[in-house]
């Protein structure tokens, strides 16, 4: 089986040597994404908009090797703070409305670049 590395500018650049997304078989293993906005390389502020953003990061890497949020069969939620799972969950289900994929959540004693959410997906696809 081949693996394919995935990459789009429409997400942050990886942060270290790992990359964006990588497609083996029918999966696509999504890595974690932060809340750095890709065109202008910041992070945004907040909960709410940090959720917004790194789903957005992890769609666009989706959408990069054919598949969408609809594809996703497990999710992972890093928080560095869990008294902000009620906000996180509020602008996540916003994006899984229809299909809810399998999650877990916990807090984690830091993220990377201070960030308050980190979310990684693994998607499947016929």
């Amino acid at each position: 089986m081949a693996l394919i590395n995935i990459f789009t500018e429409s997400a942050p650049k990886a942060v270290g040597p790992y990359s964006q997304g990588i497609k083996a078989g029918n999966f696509l293993y999504v890595s974690g994404q932060i809340p750095i906005d890709p065109d202008s390389g910041t992070m945004v502020e907040g909960i709410e908009a940090q959720t917004r953003m790194v789903l957005n990061n992890a769609k666009a890497i989706l959408a990069e090797g054919g598949y969408t949020l609809e594809d996703v069969v497990k999710t992972t939620v890093y928080l560095n703070n869990i008294s902000d799972f009620a906000a996180m969950n509020e602008v996540y289900g916003t994006f899984f409305t229809h299909h809810k994929p399998a999650r877990a959540a916990f807090e984690v004693a830091a993220l990377p670049l201070n960030a308050q959410v980190e979310i990684e997906m693994i998607a499947y696809k016929d």
